[in-house]
């Protein structure tokens, strides 16, 4: 039997993106694709729940709920806050993945607190939180090869065949991210992932 840990010590992940079929396989919505990986491992049924599809499972003895906002990315913030204040989550608990142009493809970056650093989502998440005091996994997928492509093309377009392994190992990462975050808490996370490269690209 499977214990769950008190009602305070629930955890919100949220995985970033944009809604819609044509969306679903891009760069952008790599947080959502981590948000999927991590349902089909522990088995969430995710359902529409106002401005979020949100799931909820027990993770590493937590009772923990996924949330994929059902908002475009600049508007990430009201489905945080709603599903927050649904669920009571202390903000501290809430872990928000997403895509980050400024790390190579592959590798991921556990964050807490602080800035934007430019991205939408968690600028509208701060914003509606009225409070930076959230978890981050920076997912990374590079950017443009070309510098005839501009960024917001590129981060819009689907991930290559030549991505794919990379793409795959650093979802897996970002799973166990989440899980030691969970149980062991976030700094043991950021030492054991932080400095992780990917071996597909980086020498």
């Amino acid at each position: 039997m499977v214990t769950v840990h008190d009602h305070g010590s629930r955890y919100l992940i949220v995985g970033l993106g944009n809604p819609g079929r044509e969306y679903e396989q891009t760069r952008h919505n790599v947080g959502s694709m981590l948000a999927d990986r991590l349902a089909a491992l522990y088995d969430f049924r995710f359902q529409n729940c106002g401005h979020s599809y949100l799931g909820r499972a027990v993770v590493s003895g937590f009772d923990v709920a996924v949330a994929k906002p059902r908002t475009y990315m600049n508007l990430s913030g009201r489905a945080v806050v709603e599903a927050q204040r649904t669920l009571a989550v202390p903000v501290e608990n809430i872990i928000a993945a997403y895509d980050d142009c400024d790390l190579p493809l592959g590798r991921i970056r556990i964050k807490e607190d602080g800035g934007s650093g430019g991205h939408k989502g968690i600028a509208s998440i701060v914003n509606a939180l009225e409070d930076s005091g959230f978890l981050r996994i920076r997912l990374g997928i590079g950017r443009p090869v070309s510098e005839r492509e501009g960024l917001k093309d590129y981060v819009l377009e689907p991930f290559n065949d030549d991505e794919a392994d990379a793409v795959d190992a650093m979802l897996k990462n970002g799973v166990a991210a989440i899980e030691t975050i969970i149980k062991d808490g976030a700094a043991t996370a950021m030492n054991r992932f932080n400095g992780v490269k990917n071996v597909n690209r980086e020498p």
